[in-house]
């Protein structure tokens, strides 16, 4: 299992830990984009997975001015 995919030119990280169903990765999933999170979910030999990123924040990328 990877730790890090990238979707789309995003990094996403795996949170580590393996579920038995798609909707025990979704119900994680959600969690975490409650939080903030953008969400990618991936089969793997049988297990899902959830990956995670979170966004870079507009205001974060911008000159603060002087």
């Amino acid at each position: 299992m990877q730790n890090v995919r990238f979707v789309e030119g995003k990094k996403f990280m795996w949170d580590g830990v393996s579920h038995e169903s798609q909707e025990s990765a979704l119900a994680a999933g959600k969690a975490y984009q409650a939080e903030g999170f953008d969400l990618h979910l991936c089969e793997d030999q049988g297990q899902f997975l959830v990956y995670t990123r979170r966004p870079v924040a507009s205001s974060a990328a911008e000159p603060s001015g002087s």
